[in-house]
């Protein structure tokens, strides 16, 4: 590929990147095949000079298979990368395919290795050892060549889990240049979103056991080697007592990485569901019951939780005086209006709680209710102020504020905090039998918030003075609200707010009494 328009500081990286894979490969392939494999073989088995020599052979012979297959895959894992980072007309789709594969890489070292790594190897080196045996180059029990394959397996284990782990370190880098590129080239950020490529479970079960299994069997496979090779009584029982320690060993290998992944997982899974919380609008913090290093990190989330909360309050507190001031602005228009809309809003706050509805309606119906007249901004003053009864076409004019007030609503951000609020404003001049305007919705086919702020309205506007007239008894208001439950009000919150306005005014008749 073509990389000489590419940024030169991520060739630099990507060169890095490569120098730091293949370190970590020959760490892997020393520790676990050299080291521990060869050591074992040419230590346990009893051959002649001239056997040990053919055995190199067929070594050498395998490691060029095992080279050619392992790079060969090795060069498709890294293309959708080196496409990403070091081409210069990447596009975004490119550099998410080539963050992606960066994740991944950790993972596919393991397949790499389990796979084209160790059958590469094993294949050549078995065809070539029976091969030998069979012409007599070689001259040792038929049986070594699966203890032989079975010891491959678990060195190439043991490899791959430590080419994982130093994958996993040097990925980081590459990451945090591609997160880079995108947000500099596309405004973009890069993302995982929650992607577990590996979960925790799976790789300290797997760690664990291997670590605590791994150095035993492959004793118990030398030792079986050599108790042969010497011809020893202890032979015969050799699988009797090894197999029974073997046990033993898979057992407290399992058991304490099952113990270890569950100590992690823990606070781990709380963590998450406090997060999930949070992403819902629940401050939830998380109880500090841990004795490691979680206790900091809990500590941690749990002063950003408190944080977030002091600011939600705060938040929340500026923007409950903003509607208030928006709706003692309105009022402030008509001195015999003056407190209508906080009347409404405690009114329509009531109706809510009545109800059983839950703070967080209850909390939208007030605001709701405290801008319902916001609309009446767009009316003029010869209109809005006048002394005296409307003409029809006055009234018209009046009727335009509900849909006037969601107009201005729309116009505010962010918009998803006003749209729970539009329909109150728009539908509180709705009647429950269709009458009402702007459009003319009957029954529950007006919004919830509509049916109840239009009962705090009228209950309102009926008890106030107005220039023109003196404000109705609360009890006179209380009779038509009955009077009028089903057909211009909603019959359930008319009559919870009512039943509950005369409990308050026992001497006030109920209607029909």
């Amino acid at each position: 590929m073509n990389t000489e328009s590419a940024c030169p500081g991520a060739i630099k990286l990507y060169r890095s990147f490569l120098n730091k894979l293949l370190r970590n490969y020959l760490i892997g392939s020393l520790l676990a095949v050299l080291v521990v494999g060869s050591a074992i073989v040419l230590t346990t088995l009893d051959v002649p000079p001239d056997e040990y020599k053919r055995l190199v052979f067929i070594l050498l012979i395998s490691l060029v298979f095992m080279a050619a297959a392992e790079l060969t895959v090795f060069y498709r894992h890294l293309a959708p990368i080196r496409r990403g980072l070091l081409s210069p007309d990447a596009d975004l789709d490119e550099l998410k395919k080539a963050y992606m594969q960066t994740h991944r890489l950790p993972l596919l070292s393991v397949y790499r290795i389990l796979v084209p790594h160790l059958l590469g190897l094993s294949i050549p080196a078995v065809l070539l050892t029976a091969w030998m045996l069979s012409k007599g180059l070689l001259d040792f029990p038929a049986f070594y060549l699966a203890v032989a394959a079975l010891g491959a397996a678990l060195v190439a284990s043991m490899h791959a889990m430590f080419d994982f782990f130093l994958s996993t370190a040097a990925i980081r880098p590459l990451l945090i240049e591609l997160k880079m590129q995108a947000k500099k080239r596309f405004q973009v950020e890069l993302d995982p979103e929650g992607h577990v490529f590996l979960s925790i479970r799976p790789k300290f079960l797997v760690s664990g056991m291997l670590i605590g299994m791994s150095p035993l069997l492959l004793f118990s496979l030398a030792a079986q080697i050599r108790l042969k090779s010497l011809d020893s009584a202890m032979f015969q029982n050799y699988w009797g007592w090894a197999g029974l320690i073997l046990i033993i060993d898979i057992a407290f290998a399992y058991t304490g990485a099952r113990l270890i992944t569950q100590d992690i997982e823990r606070p781990i899974s709380k963590l998450y569901d406090a997060i999930n919380d949070i992403k819902e609008g629940r401050m939830t913090k998380v109880q500090n019951i841990y004795s490691d290093e979680f206790s900091k990190l809990v500590a941690g989330f749990n002063m950003m939780v408190g944080a977030l909360q002091t600011r939600e309050e705060q938040s929340q507190a500026m923007l409950d005086s903003y509607f208030v001031t928006l709706a003692v602005a309105l009022d402030a228009r008509d001195p015999y209006t003056a407190g209508h809309s906080l009347r409404v809003a405690e009114y329509s706050e009531l109706i809510g709680r009545l109800c059983g509805l839950s703070p967080e309606d209850l909390m939208v119906i007030r605001k709701s209710a405290l801008l319902h007249d916001i609309g009446k901004i767009g009316v003029r003053d010869t209109v809005l102020l006048k002394e005296g009864r409307l003409t029809d076409e006055e009234f018209d004019q009046i009727k335009l504020h509900p849909g006037l007030g969601e107009n201005i609503l729309l116009q505010i951000e962010p918009k998803d905090a006003m749209a729970v609020l539009l329909p109150g404003v728009r539908s509180h001049h709705e009647r429950y039998d269709g009458k009402g305007y702007p459009d003319g919705l009957a029954g529950e086919e007006i919004p919830l918030l509509g049916r109840i702020i239009a009962v705090a309205d009228a209950y309102d506007a009926m008890t106030s003075d107005r220039p023109y007239r003196k404000g109705m008894a609360s009890s006179v208001a209380l009779l038509i609200l009955d009077e009028g439950r089903g057909t211009q009000w909603d019959p359930v919150f008319a009559k919870v707010f009512v039943d509950h306005m005369r409990k308050q005014l026992p001497s006030i008749p109920k209607h029909g009494a």
